[in-house]
């Protein structure tokens, strides 16, 4: 049996394949080019007990296409991979193979490959809670900035309630407030062309 491990990048993934030694017995580093990585593969294609691929943020062309050409896979959830300490070498092949190895060795920590379909609202979640951060963020932003050049209190709810109108009369009464103000403003959904009195 051979075991494969890709260490995937934004354009290019190494790809060991190793024995049941840990010998390696091909490995090279490829474009992120599906056709180029199914032939690197090829010749080893029967004897693959399963390919690992990175749980990086871009891994869905990559591990659609090896189970389209019918590659058992393994997606290696990276956050719970805890590397030797006293490893000598590093780098993306060293990675690769590791990658191998852990599956050889039947202790690889494994995502969950979501079907397509389910993918989408997954990451429409994952979209929005980064995008409540952003939004927390900013208006805590303009908070702080209240705080800090004004020593008086305003609420989040305040912040949130702040349109043209009301900005206008805010620009009156804390006049310093600035480019601060204005881009938390802007990042938050209020229109960039604001006016102040």
């Amino acid at each position: 049996m051979n075991y494969s491990g890709i260490d995937l990048h934004s354009n290019n993934s190494v790809v060991s394949v190793i024995d049941e030694t840990d010998r390696v017995v091909a490995e090279k580093r490829l474009p992120n080019d599906l056709a180029m990585i199914l032939a690197f593969l090829a010749p080893w294609r029967a004897e693959l007990a399963g390919v690992v691929v990175e749980s990086t943020y871009n891994w869905y062309w990559l591990v659609d296409g090896l189970q389209a050409a019918g590659f058992v896979v393994h997606l290696a959830d990276t956050t719970a991979i805890k590397k030797y300490d006293g490893l000598k070498h590093s780098g993306d092949e060293t990675d690769a193979r590791y990658l191998a190895h852990l599956l050889r060795l039947g202790i690889l920590p494994t995502g969950i490959i979501l079907p397509v379909k389910h993918r989408e609202v997954r990451d429409l979640a994952r979209k929005r809670m980064q995008l409540v951060r952003s939004r927390t963020g900013h208006i805590l932003a303009v908070e702080n900035t209240t705080a800090r050049q004004y020593g008086t209190r305003i609420t989040s709810n305040q912040v949130k309630k702040l349109d043209q109108a009301r900005d206008q009369r805010f620009q009156q009464l804390y006049p310093c407030f600035g480019l601060t103000f204005q881009r938390s403003l802007q990042a938050r959904g209020v229109p960039q062309k604001m006016t102040f009195a």
